[in-house]
């Protein structure tokens, strides 16, 4: 089709959108990545491809179909496709022969899904606009889609995953959120073997209410009691309001199910993201951290409270108050007792070294910051994870009109 015959007004590209919603409705999930190839070449583009992000958040991995450029997968490090899903802003690149390579982030909400890339001979905020809209709208079919589907698991799984490690990416939330007053991100390793380590939040009437747990021991039996913590978990929080009743109800499940001999160690927190009140309740976790200006200040300290299961007495909340740009990082002990060289344990005070030097580069925000100190602390372990290691960051930002970036 030659560029001049090609129609990207307003009005011909929300008929475009409501084509492609029309058709996707009732369309097979292996049919959606060429339809969307299809629909792109309405509007002059081509070498569509549609790459989603692998379970350990190193490559965009390509989506199989017709009419689709299949190639390899894409590293998150160092190219346009992964400075486009870790920015979340489209990337352009002008190729030799003529034409733009665009990569557009694929947000499902504020979750990225992965990228969408094509290929146009020339570009103009129209485009730009249309195609922005373009990738919001596959973003949220390919979501729907997966929900009665394996293909894009299949895709997305670079290696044999565990029993237990699928039983806990089918229990998460999104991996990230985010909202004008804070942004939050989780990332679980190792990610084909995880067991007992999970997280859950959600922002219910202006209260993010989020948990990280950690359930004792490996394998199948840590992920099913992983399973009921987070299962009772989510029913407290939508019948109860305190942190000390959640407690109480996820303390009363696990004992009850398991017996006096298993336990969970949890983190509690309510955060008011309009005033950047803080509640905590720590059973049996390391401490989180408090950064300010990209540096951790100090931990957030708690009252001492028995892991879950063990029939520990009303945890007594602590509260905190946090500044516009603070970033809380709550962790899993499997961070800081892996044993290194020489075998002594990783540590905190690592920890704290690896999350400063975060701070000598730009951020991309909290998703992109997260997977970045957790590749880095992977790295300085020598790659080695032999237990659940779970990371889990919020950052308020204040009153949005007051926002800037604090870090970056």
């Amino acid at each position: 089709m030659g560029e001049e015959s090609v129609d990207r007004s307003e009005g011909f590209g929300e008929q475009l959108l409501g084509l492609l919603l029309d058709r996707a409705r009732q369309m097979a999930p292996q049919m959606i990545a060429p339809l969307v190839a299809e629909e792109v070449a309405r509007i002059g583009g081509r070498d569509v491809s549609i790459l989603l992000q692998d379970y350990a958040q190193e490559l965009l991995v390509p989506l199989p179909g017709r009419k689709l450029r299949v190639g390899e997968p894409e590293p998150m490090a160092g190219s346009p496709a992964g400075r486009a899903f870790l920015s979340s802003d489209t990337v352009e690149v002008p190729q030799a022969h003529g034409g733009v390579r665009m990569y557009l982030p694929l947000l499902d909400g504020s979750d990225q899904v992965g990228v969408m890339a094509l290929t146009l001979d020339t570009v103009g905020d129209d485009d730009r606009r249309l195609l922005r809209r373009l990738a919001g709208l596959v973003a949220d079919i390919l979501v729907t889609k997966s929900a009665y589907t394996d293909l894009f698991f299949l895709a997305r799984r670079r290696e044999p995953m565990s029993v237990s490690a699928e039983i806990q990416w089918n229990l998460l939330p999104p991996l990230s959120m985010t909202v004008p007053q804070v942004e939050v991100a989780g990332i679980l390793e190792p990610a084909y073997r995880v067991a007992g380590d999970s997280f859950d939040y959600a922002l219910n009437n202006g209260i993010l209410h989020m948990a990280v747990i950690d359930a004792m021991g490996h394998g199948l039996d840590a992920a099913v009691m992983a399973t009921v913590a987070i299962g009772a978990y989510r029913h407290a929080r939508r019948v109860f309001i305190s942190l000390a009743e959640k407690y109480a109800f996820m303390d009363d499940a696990i004992s009850r199910q398991f017996g006096p001999d298993h336990f969970v160690t949890a983190q509690l927190m309510h955060v008011n993201i309009a005033t950047g009140e803080l509640e905590l309740v720590n059973a049996g976790h390391p401490a989180p951290l408090l950064i300010r200006a990209g540096r951790v200040v100090q931990q957030l300290e708690s009252a001492t409270t028995l892991p879950v299961g063990f029939g520990g007495e009303v945890p007594r909340i602590r509260e905190h108050t946090l500044l516009p740009g603070d970033r809380v990082l709550c962790y899993t002990d499997g961070i800081i007792e892996e044993h290194i060289a020489g075998g002594e344990p990783f540590g905190e005070q690592r920890l704290i070294h690896c999350v400063n030097h975060l701070a000598e580069e730009p951020s991309q925000g909290v998703r992109a910051d997260l997977r970045r100190l957790s590749h880095t602390l992977k790295r300085e372990r020598g790659g080695r994870t032999s237990d659940d290691a779970t990371l889990f960051m919020i950052e308020w930002h204040g009153d949005s009109t007051e926002h800037s970036a604090a870090f970056g």
